[in-house]
């Protein structure tokens, strides 16, 4: 016999206006048609894959959001050039998101870990700063990594000195500033591509373009990003500079800094700890986490965030305010620690990751994949190179929720070649290599116009 449950009326009512409005349900990008992509090297071209992109599905109860996902994003994935021989594969995921997260009253917070802390909103894993390795001072040498000795305690086991992953496996990173772990693909650090920086660290987009979720834009709130294991969102790297959403925008400061130090036997706090190698260039400060210490902030200071990376604050998606995280980046763009969450979550935390749905849920329908949904005032458009050899980038300012269409125009008016920006992406390329010399018009087709932009050819 069918069970049926009977909702009051007001209770459906209430469900509905905020499956309408919690971001935690509308968030999420949508996806069943777009299929992941990645590099091998050292072949620049992208390799398709058969495994959809993004997020396949989004369910809702009265408290929880449910987003079904394979966790391979849609921007081009690979390759990275440490030697991993993973590749981003599907994982086969449910995340399972408070409607309303609860802040951690207990009065000790918990700890990031090793693995998920969190989910962006195109279902691709975020991971904390770590990378799994630690000094051991038993052996005086790194261990917890391939061919490194064990960790006292066993791999993976928290150490007095952990290495940060950020500097220590950046020639792992592909042009997103990403890698996989057992095929899990995740960020340690703010989504957005290498080249976008003002400060290139890294050449991996030369061969291997690729656009990561978003682009920092500096004259407008950070779009969100995810959701960590405790409920509350991440952002990117700018944000109103005060917390009521006044102030304009400017960039969200970590309030860690590198400590003045030279030999590695405390830690910031005054805890003495076995010893770590000194400082050099070899291991430089913030080659390990432990060179970092918490510098409070003032009432002054409101755009210097907290010990977990956040603050309590007014965000385009939250008009009421909520705590939310930011993507730390420095001066150059360049991310900064402790770049997501960290090294503890505010609020109350919980395995996020399910295996499947337990309770009566609705399916949140996806927006229409298609032009008509991300106003044209919210477009900025940018051609490189420009004069184009082997070909051209062209990168949208927006992070989008739909696909848009793109055309390139030779000077008698036709039409050479097509390609589109892929919902959550904001890059795509023109191949010019098959191209005359000569003077070319890509078209951007939005909701409302279209985007013309002359570019250059030449051999």
């Amino acid at each position: 016999m069918k069970k049926i449950i009977l909702i009051p009326a007001f209770a459906v009512v209430s469900i509905l206006a905020n499956a309408q409005t919690n971001p935690a349900i509308t968030s999420w990008l949508q996806n069943t048609t777009i299929m992941g992509r990645h590099y091998v090297s050292p072949n620049p071209t992208p390799v398709q894959d058969n495994v959809a992109a993004n997020v396949q599905e989004v369910a809702y109860s009265g408290s929880y959001a449910y987003a079904t996902t394979n966790g391979i994003p849609s921007y081009i994935t690979g390759p990275f050039l440490d030697g991993n021989p993973s590749l981003a594969t599907d994982q086969n995921a449910i995340f399972k998101i408070p409607l309303v997260p609860v802040p951690n009253t207990s009065g000790t917070f918990t700890a990031t870990t090793g693995g998920n802390i969190g989910v962006f909103i195109n279902g691709v894993a975020m991971f904390d700063y770590r990378d799994g390795v630690a000094w051991n001072p038993n052996t005086n040498a790194l261990c917890g990594g391939p061919g490194n000795p064990t960790c006292p305690g066993g791999m993976g086991t928290t150490q007095a000195w952990n290495r940060d992953a950020i500097p220590a496996e950046r020639g792992g990173f592909d042009c997103s500033k990403a890698h996989p772990a057992m095929g899990n693909y995740h960020h340690h650090q703010n989504p957005s591509a290498f080249s976008l920086d003002h400060v290139v660290l890294s050449t991996v987009c030369d061969l291997y373009p690729s656009d990561g979720l978003y682009v920092i834009n500096s004259s407008q709130h950070s779009p969100l990003l995810g959701f960590a294991y405790d409920g509350y969102p991440v952002y990117g790297a700018y944000g109103y500079l005060n917390v009521d959403g006044t102030g304009g925008i400017t960039r969200m400061n970590s309030s860690y800094q590198l400590r003045n130090i030279t030999v590695r036997t405390h830690h910031a706090d005054g805890t003495d700890v076995a010893d770590g190698p000194a400082v050099n260039a070899t291991y430089f400060l913030g080659y390990f986490r432990e060179d970092y210490e918490y510098i409070a902030t003032s009432p002054s200071t409101p755009d210097y965030l907290d010990e977990h990376n956040g603050r309590f604050c007014v965000t385009p998606e939250y008009p009421a305010g909520t705590y939310c995280y930011f993507a730390t980046v420095d001066d150059n763009w360049n991310s900064a620690y402790p770049y997501l969450i960290g090294p503890t979550f505010y609020g109350t935390w919980a395995n996020r990751k399910v295996s499947s749905i337990t309770e009566s849920v609705t399916i949140f329908p996806p927006v229409v994949t298609g032009i008509g949904t991300t106003p044209t005032s919210e477009f900025t458009v940018s051609v490189y190179p420009n004069p184009a050899t082997d070909f051209v980038a062209v990168q949208l300012g927006s992070l989008l929720k739909e696909n848009v269409k793109m055309e390139l125009y030779d000077i008698t008016g036709r039409c050479v070649q097509t390609t589109a920006v892929n919902q959550g992406s904001t890059i795509s390329y023109f191949d010019t290599r098959t191209l005359y010399a000569g003077e070319y018009i890509i078209r951007i087709y939005t909701n409302a116009e279209v985007i013309s932009k002359k570019i250059s050819v030449i051999k």
